[in-house]
């Protein structure tokens, strides 16, 4: 049975990028560029993947999910250096092999699909994915024979004349016959003025030893695109994004300014959501059907239920369930469960907290630490003051208890079941079922105190 292999070269310095990370673990749309070339090749139904790792390889592998082989290419001599480091997996087997680059997060695999097709079909040793451009400068030019196969790749600045103005060019990625690509790579020369073995050099090789050379014309420009600085980085995640977002669409979801969102791959939106402009949706974000999402929000691996509404607000790792109103200007941070119709409102802080349902915090509250029951109202200005100075505390609130406006609810504490709790109380013990709690100085007037201790402010009374 015949074999098929991927080899994913990933490194290259990228100097250009000016970073501490590896240039191919810059991320778009919330995934290292390299993994998206990985991705494609297994959506093409290719699971013999190698990468070949070499600058800054420690923080490479580690940000590659998918199972792969790994090997190193100690020394960067070029592209046909990296492949020969493939040289012992490969060897003996019989079938073909993808060479492609951990720069391009563009390509698809539907693109991989045609090259693979066009290539067993065509019964090539070698097949070069190419692209037509109009301004092709800088690019190596495809030049082909008289019966329209790869005679040769050229490089720009090799390039005569009559060659300049070939519109054709190589995109770097490649489809081989593995008999002949081990045969081709034993051959490879370094001689020339990079002193670098180069892979393009393997077309003519093939060709002296009679195999056939074709090509494949990419489509959709694009997905050649390399990714050598943060303009282009930047160019990609564009194009990525708005894939992500019409694949949204094309499921019922609604983008109101699209262009103005950022959607990261993982996140899943189910259909008649409506997304409001410059709303970010990041890891493994789920947000059921009916929604509002946005404007202005930033939505972090959290699961939301269906008919929920949050406006400019900020939630990360949370869950949110159905016909639950978050916002405005809410933060909603780690470990946070809301509840069915639960109404979190302006300025209020969620912190590793449970929200029963129907409970309403609708102002100007900070809730961390603690669970809170269903059908519980925490007035404007409620604090749970859940740190002690060395750890934090938790507190309680019982079903369809009622919190008054500006009170601490200072932890370790409970407030039972159908419990009130007076406005500007500082609570400390457990409050009793059906009780009223008031934990404040009793009020006390002085009169004509201002007056007697000369503290008047503006005009003073006649005598």
């Amino acid at each position: 049975m015949e074999s098929f292999y991927a080899i994913v070269l990933a490194a290259g310095a990228g100097t250009r990028m000016k970073s501490n990370k590896a240039k191919v673990i810059h991320e778009i749309c919330g995934k290292p560029m390299v993994n998206w070339v990985i991705q494609a090749v297994k959506a093409s139904d290719v699971d013999n993947i190698i990468v070949v790792t070499g600058h800054q390889e420690e923080q490479v592998r580690p940000c590659i999910v998918e199972e792969v082989e790994f090997v190193s290419q100690r020394e960067q001599l070029g592209t046909g250096h990296a492949v020969m480091q493939v040289i012992p997996y490969i060897e003996g087997e019989k079938g073909n092999c993808l060479v492609l680059c951990g720069d391009t997060p563009l390509i698809t695999s539907e693109t991989i699909k045609q090259l693979i097709q066009e290539h067993t079909e065509n019964k090539r040793a070698m097949t070069v994915l190419t692209a037509i451009f109009e301004e092709p400068k800088g690019y190596g030019r495809i030049i082909r024979d008289y019966n329209q196969n790869v005679a040769g790749i050229v490089e720009h600045r090799d390039a005569n004349a009559e060659q300049l103005q070939i519109k054709e060019i190589n995109t770097g990625m490649y489809c081989f016959d593995i008999e002949y690509l081990l045969d081709s790579l034993s051959k490879l020369s370094n001689q020339n003025d990079q002193k670098e073995y180069y892979l393009t050099d393997t077309v003519s090789i093939i060709r002296d030893s009679g195999g056939k050379v074709g090509a494949t014309i990419l489509s959709n420009v694009d997905e050649m695109m390399g990714i050598n600085d943060r303009i282009q980085l930047s160019c990609a995640q564009k194009i990525m994004n708005r894939r992500i977002i019409e694949r949204h669409m094309s499921n019922g979801v609604t983008f109101l300014d699209p262009d103005s969102c950022i959607i990261e791959d993982n996140v899943t939106i189910e259909n008649d959501t409506i997304v409001y402009p410059s709303t970010i949706l990041e890891g493994n974000t789920k947000i059921g059907q009916n929604c509002t999402i946005g404007p202005n929000s930033k939505i972090t691996d959290t699961v939301i239920g269906n008919n929920v509404t949050i406006i400019n607000s900020v939630t990360i790792d949370s869950k949110i369930d159905d016909k639950s109103k978050v916002g405005p200007f809410a933060y909603l941070r780690p470990g946070s469960q809301v509840g069915k119709n639960v109404k979190i409102g302006d300025f209020v802080e969620i912190k590793n907290s449970v929200v029963g349902d129907d409970t309403k915090i609708s102002h100007l509250t900070y809730v961390g630490d603690a669970e809170i029951g269903e059908n519980v109202n925490l007035g404007c200005g409620v604090v749970v003051v859940n740190y002690d100075g060395q750890k934090k505390q938790k507190t309680i609130v019982g079903d369809n208890s009622f919190i008054g406006c500006n009170v601490n609810l200072v932890s370790p504490v409970e407030v039972k079941a159908n419990a009130f709790v007076a406005a500007g109380s500082t609570i400390t013990e457990e409050v009793p079922e059906n009780s009223l709690a008031i934990a404040r100085s009793r009020q006390t007037i002085i009169k004509d105190w201002v007056i007697n201790k000369g503290r008047l402010r503006g005009k003073k009374p006649e005598v």
